[in-house]
């Protein structure tokens, strides 16, 4: 079984550090396998039936971002919208789970929240770069979210402090505007969001060793 092959793969690196591309390729991987590996203390995502380790994990200016998004977007959106954040397995299909650093998803639609995470497409994913994740981000995860018809994705690069806004056309996204500085940033589908990314960045601590 496709487990057993990954749980043998993951006992052979037990001890050093496990690089996606050397975990076992057996095609394809499931949710059901993903939902019954060992816990090893590591992430995993299911990319197109094949599973890989997100690995190293996000460092501390990745996660006070996320924090200043996720509570922006929970103070403008809260009426309409809830707001989830990593780590929650998105479950896009049987064989593609993410886990995106947020999920907006309307108050109407809350039939796909389940007992096993996010059942199909969120309204909105916002993904927060990080050196180990950029690729990830910028390709497969905008291919995937794309393919499954998320409306509207955002990725945010700390480096640059801007935000990209990508919008859904037919299978394929648009990038629709960079907001930088004190853009207001804008949605038609969320006219509830009010924030700039020089806002966010305004409120990170400072971090000496960063």
């Amino acid at each position: 079984m496709v487990i057993n092959l990954i749980r043998r793969n993951l006992a052979m690196g037990k001890g050093k550090t496990v690089r996606p591309d050397c975990l076992v390729r057996e095609q394809p991987v499931t949710y059901e396998d993903y939902a019954n590996l060992p816990d090893d203390g590591m992430r995993y995502e299911i990319n197109d039936g094949r599973l890989e380790a997100m690995t190293p994990g996000p460092n501390a200016l990745h996660q006070f971002v996320v924090q200043q998004i996720e509570h922006r977007v929970m103070q403008d959106c809260l009426r309409d919208y809830v707001v989830l954040s990593a780590p929650i397995d998105l479950i896009l299909s049987e064989t593609e789970v993410r886990q995106p650093d947020i999920a907006m998803i309307h108050r109407n639609r809350l039939s796909i929240v389940t007992k096993r995470g996010i059942e199909g497409p969120p309204d909105l994913v916002v993904e927060v770069l990080s050196p180990f994740s950029a690729k990830r981000d910028r390709r497969q995860k905008l291919h995937a979210y794309a393919k499954y018809l998320i409306p509207e994705y955002w990725i945010v690069d700390i480096n640059n402090e801007l935000l990209e806004q990508y919008v859904l056309t037919g299978q394929r996204y648009e990038l629709l505007e960079v907001y930088q500085e004190n853009e207001p940033v804008h949605s038609g589908k969320f006219p509830c969001l009010s924030f700039t990314m020089r806002e966010i960045m305004d409120n990170i601590p400072d971090l000496p060793n960063f």
